[in-house]
């Protein structure tokens, strides 16, 4: 437990060094987590064991006005969705407004470019989101001055401005990342 935890606090924060040693007699053993890429490594080694559709990690960082937004996201040949969600390096496991506004972003921004590059024609539907988020490993992580979360477990964001504050970073840096890598667009 300490471990996974201490493993996801070196990736959600880049650059930090965490040490655990473990000095009990016959079990003496010492991990250090550290990871310069941040949430970038932390898409890379959640998809380790999958077959990626491209080999670099799509990453989207910015802030508006109180919220500071990180996300890393990549597809795989998989079918299953694996987006996580954090506010100030704690869990969301039920999401919230930041996670909104991802799944807004990555919707709208793939519809816009699909439609801008005649990949769909006018009289076809628009991709939905499911369609999008398949096969997707993807990290969204804010980090906000004063939360507000929705229940005593404090499992789902609040904050409205943390919806847009993702959906404008996101929209932005994934609209550049699309127009300059055509060939990722087109194998999503």
């Amino acid at each position: 437990t300490l471990k996974q935890r201490l493993r996801e606090m070196a990736f959600l924060t880049k650059g930090l060094k965490i040490t655990l040693k473990d000095t009990r007699e016959g079990l003496e053993q010492e991990k250090t987590f550290h990871y310069e890429g941040g949430i970038k490594e932390y898409v890379q080694y959640l998809n380790k064991n999958q077959n990626v559709l491209y080999p670099e990690i799509i990453y989207c960082e910015g802030q508006k006005g109180d919220v500071y937004v990180e996300v890393a996201m990549q597809h795989n040949d998989a079918y299953n969705e694996n987006c996580y969600s954090f506010v100030n390096n704690i869990t969301t496991p039920e999401g919230g407004t930041h996670y909104t506004g991802f799944k807004n972003a990555l919707t709208k921004t793939f519809n816009d470019y699909a439609r801008n590059n005649k990949m769909l024609k006018d009289s076809e539907p628009n991709l939905s989101g499911e369609d999008i988020r398949e096969g997707l490993t993807a990290i969204i992580s804010v980090k906000i001055s004063d939360p507000q979360f929705e229940g005593q477990t404090k499992q789902k964001l609040g904050n409205s401005e943390a919806r847009g504050a993702v959906d404008n970073k996101v929209s932005e840096k994934l609209t550049i990342y699309l127009e300059q890598n055509p060939d990722v667009a087109k194998s999503i």
